[in-house]
This record gives structure tokens, C-alpha cells and sequence, in this order.
């Protein structure tokens, strides 16, 4: 594997939970739980599970806009966690994010010159008014929108146009790490397509790496080179997306695999259905997170937290069962 642009170690994020008379912390969400991987340039990550499981959270924390608890993110040797303001504004240039809603990224007072010339101010990227304006100009072009748009409005757009705004205004700063945020969930599936195929053509044009965080796992299997699956704020499996949808080796991955639906008629997959709702974050499970839902779960479970572990080469899991051969 090439040396890693991105390491992260044992990220943590834990959020107070506050109560009582004068709001006093009775207890915290484990939103995070330990999570640790790498991401090679050019690679594309995709991180799935279900609602709450800490994906949005954990892409949030490696770029600070939401602060760790603790754990360790190294971004092109960097400890991005220890950066003061001043540094963490210039890793901040190499660092950006699209976001899940395109409605409610975008201010609505502002044009959308303003919106994505904005990054161009912050960082002073443009010596003259024309070179700004011409720099819009390439931007809008390069995501598919055309020059007459500069002074619109976010709601005089569609969806799909609001996100190819907001994916301009994260490449204004030329970056080498986006961190996009399921950013196609809150599009038409047929507006999904084409933007997923915008970000494929960005990144091959631009040499970008990205995390791409969804619970729709076809969208995650087009677009990823490895996937890693997120189980109440840990990593349960991560491996290359064939390797995974082909061969996964946690009982989450299956049941989450059962659940897609085959695009061939006649083939069909035996869904795996989990008993029970993902436990309350505030009070996990002791052991392995998984086993109150597992059918596959022994004592072990139960009281051991299983570790992450190569099941095979480049494929880890954190599953009891792959120390019994299961």
C-alpha cells in the first residue's frame, strides 16, 4: 500500500450528557469509540453503517470542526490534533468537505460568487478582482454549472446543482483530502448518479483523495477502493469494497450485504434479519458491541471486546469468530 496521507489513531469522541437542576454532565455519548485507519493518496475510503454509528462524527473530528476527545490524526505527517489556529487554518487549505444537505450548507443571503469565492478571500488565493472572478468562473465550469449562475441564489437551484455548488467551493482550495459526507443522500437517485460520476472525473482531473461517508452501500461499492463498516463508533470490518462484498467476515457486514438488492432477475440473497434496535450509545454493551443483535454470537462475545485483526491479507475484522475459523 503507498504511504498514507491521512492516519488516524484511536480517534474518540464522547459528548456530555447533561442534566439536573444547573445542567450538571450525568453521563456521555460514546459517539466514537477507538477508531483507527489509514487512507492512502488517491485512495477512496468508504465508511458505511447505520444512523448514529458515528461515521459523520468521526469524518467531523479528523477535521476538527468537531474536537476529539482524544486519539491522534496525522494528515501528510502532521498531528492535526495538536495544531493552534494559525496551523490548523493552512491544513485546513488541503482539508475540505462536502456536506450531506445541500439545502442547509449554502447560506441562502449569499450568491453563489460569494458562497464559493469566499474560500478565495479567506486564504488569499487571487491577487485581483479578475483573476477572482475568473477563478469563479473555472470552478462553476469545472462541476458543470454554467458562468450566468454567479449571481443566483441557492434556492434557485435544484438539489443536484445546490451540491455541485457546494463540491466547487470545497475545491476552490485546491485540496488534496475531501471528506465527503454522505453527499448524495439527500438527492433523487437519478441526480446520485451523475454526482458520484462528477466526483469520480474531479478526482481523477485533480489527484484527490477521498472519505466518502454513506449508509447506501451500491453507491459505496462504486466509488470506493476500501471500505470500512462502523458498528456504534468502532470499526467492525474494513477490506477492499470486492473483497468485502464478496467474502465479509463480521456478521454486521453480512446482515448489511442481505439487506442490498441484487440487480439481476432470479438471483436473490437470503436476508439476514437482526432482532432488536442498535443499543443506546450513552450505555454500549459490554464485549463486543455487536453481540446483543448477533446470531452468530457465543459467551465470548459477551464479555471480551474483540479486537481488529487481519483476517486475510488486507482484510480486517474485529469478530471472535475468525479466531475459531468460523
Amino acid at each position: 500500500m503507498p504511504e498514507a496521507l491521512l492516519r488516524v489513531k484511536n480517534l474518540v469522541k464522547q459528548f456530555p450528557v447533561k442534566g439536573g437542576l444547573f445542567g450538571r454532565q450525568i453521563d456521555k455519548v460514546h459517539a466514537v469509540d477507538g477508531v483507527s485507519f489509514e487512507l492512502a493518496k488517491g485512495e477512496t475510503l468508504g465508511v458505511v453503517g447505520e444512523s448514529g454509528c458515528g461515521k459523520s462524527t468521526t469524518g467531523r473530528c479528523i477535521l476538527r470542526l468537531i474536537e476529539p476527545t482524544s486519539g491522534e490524526v496525522w494528515f501528510e505527517g502532521k498531528n492535526v490534533t495538536e495544531l493552534d489556529r494559525e496551523g490548523l487554518r493552512a491544513t485546513s487549505r488541503d482539508m475540505q468537505i462536502i456536506f450531506q444537505d445541500p439545502y442547509a450548507s449554502l447560506n441562502p443571503r449569499m450568491t453563489v460568487a460569494a458562497i464559493i469565492g469566499e474560500p478565495l478571500t479567506i486564504h488569499k488565493l487571487t491577487k485581483s478582482s479578475s483573476e477572482y472572478q475568473d477563478r469563479i468562473v473555472e470552478l462553476l465550469e469545472t462541476v458543470g454549472l454554467n458562468a450566468d449562475h454567479l449571481r443566483r441564489y441557492p434556492h434557485e437551484f435544484s438539489g443536484g446543482q445546490r451540491q455541485r455548488i457546494g463540491i466547487a467551493r470545497a475545491l476552490a482550495v485546491k485540496p488534496k483530502l475531501i471528506v465527503c459526507d454522505e453527499p448524495v443522500s439527500a438527492l433523487d437517485v437519478s441526480i446520485q448518479a451523475q454526482v458520484i460520476n462528477l466526483l469520480e472525473d474531479l478526482q481523477e482531473k485533480f489527484d484527490l483523495t477521498y472519505l466518502f461517508i454513506a449508509h447506501d452501500l451500491s453507491v459505496v461499492e462504486h466509488i470506493s477502493d476500501r471500505v470500512a463498516v462502523m458498528y456504534l463508533g468502532r470499526i467492525v470490518e474494513i477490506a477492499s469494497a470486492r473483497e468485502l462484498y464478496t467474502a465479509p467476515r463480521h456478521p454486521y457486514t453480512e446482515a448489511l450485504l442481505s439487506a442490498v438488492p441484487i440487480p439481476e432477475p432470479g438471483l436473490k440473497r437470503t436476508r439476514i434479519r437482526l432482532v432488536g434496535d442498535v443499543p443506546n450509545p450513552i450505555n454500549p454493551p459490554t464485549g463486543c458491541h455487536f453481540h446483543p443483535r448477533c446470531p452468530k454470537a457465543f459467551d465470548r462475545c459477551k464479555v471480551e471486546s474483540p479486537a481488529l485483526k487481519q483476517a486475510a491479507d488486507g482484510h480486517w475484522a474485529a469478530c471472535h469468530l475468525n479466531d475459531v475459523g468460523g
